[in-house]
């Protein structure tokens, strides 16, 4: 899977920390998503987007 967490970040002006607080994780958890390292839950995908008004395809691409 991959994912355009840091590139919303840039465009939304978010520091790890500060997506994190709004998603209520670790900011850990943010550097993993990133990495690729760490698939989120569900409900996770959906609070990222949310955060960035994007649909949860938008914002991670699930690979074949």
């Amino acid at each position: 899977m991959h994912n355009r967490i840091r590139e919303l970040r840039a465009r939304f002006n978010l520091t790890q920390d500060d997506l994190a607080r709004k998603v209520g994780v670790r900011r850990e958890t943010i550097v993993y998503l990133e990495k690729g390292k760490y698939n989120p839950s569900l409900k996770l995908a959906h609070d990222i987007a949310r955060a960035f008004n994007e649909k949860i395809e938008e914002v991670f691409q699930f690979d074949d």
